[in-house]
């Protein structure tokens, strides 16, 4: 498939990057991205996969702009008020990137919504709530897709990737989300940010982390994240890891 002389230059970045290239450009072109919630998480991540050049992004979201929505979402705008978000970010990336196809899907994802990872080459999940999160990450296992997912609270945030249905060097799986978080919390439903706050821009640092981590794995460039947490603290402005590996007792991968 080749590229349009403005794909050419709107690409050109990325052309002459020795790890993307024409071959990497294409992979891009090719690939269908799911992403979990279009809100503080998701602004970040629609908007740097569009402007990437990602084929086809499938936007899932239920819910509608809001005015307490704008200190962090940056892809929508005070005239998106009462829109579905999944429609505003569509139109967002309309005008950023109209080589893009959009699929949007104004649904919240639970079990029963599951079939909507099917065909993706890489989940990216910028839900706002536990219950989200775990229904996401089994999801993406079934599926067999590589799964970003990140979490933000506050002033801190954290980020992985997950491909619990690969083998790691030494073997045994990859780890599940629910290796590194065995069960729900009481109030899974509650979206944190508003229960606790969030500083706007925890969001846009996350989300461009995870947007970086589905680049890679799109392109088979560097090592994911895959059992390592990247913690963020906007505080002290400190980046720290910490190592996580499968748990065999888990229900998905495990030996029961």
């Amino acid at each position: 498939m080749a590229f349009s002389p403005a794909e050419i230059e709107r690409y050109a970045r990325h052309l002459v990057l020795s790890d993307v290239g024409g071959p990497g450009q294409q992979k891009l072109k090719e690939a269908t991205v799911a992403v979990i919630g279009a809100g503080g998480l998701g602004s970040p991540l629609i908007a740097y996969l569009a402007a990437a050049g990602v084929g086809t992004l499938r936007v899932i979201d239920d819910d509608a702009v809001s005015l307490s929505n704008l200190q962090r979402q940056i892809l929508h705008g005070t005239p998106d008020i009462g829109r579905p978000k999944a429609d505003s970010a569509a139109d967002a990336v309309a005008r950023l990137n109209p080589e893009v196809r959009v699929e949007t899907h104004a649904v919240r994802f639970t079990e029963e919504t599951a079939a909507l990872l099917e065909g993706c080459t890489v989940v990216a999940d910028g839900s706002d709530n536990a219950a989200t999160r775990y229904a996401v990450s089994d999801a993406a296992f079934h599926a067999r897709v590589p799964l970003v997912t990140a979490a933000v609270n506050g002033f801190d945030g954290h980020v992985t990737t997950l491909t619990p249905h690969e083998s790691a060097p030494d073997g045994t799986p990859w780890p599940t989300y629910r290796c590194l978080f065995p069960d729900p919390p009481p109030d899974a439903l509650v979206d944190t940010c508003s229960a606790t706050g969030i500083l706007g821009v925890v969001t846009g640092v996350v989300g461009t982390l995870q947007a970086t981590e589905v680049l890679k794995l799109i392109l088979s460039v560097g090592e994911p994240l895959r059992g390592r947490l990247l913690l963020f603290d906007a505080r002290d402005m400190r980046f720290d890891m910490i190592g996580y590996r499968w748990d065999p007792a888990n229900p998905l991968n495990g030996r029961g």
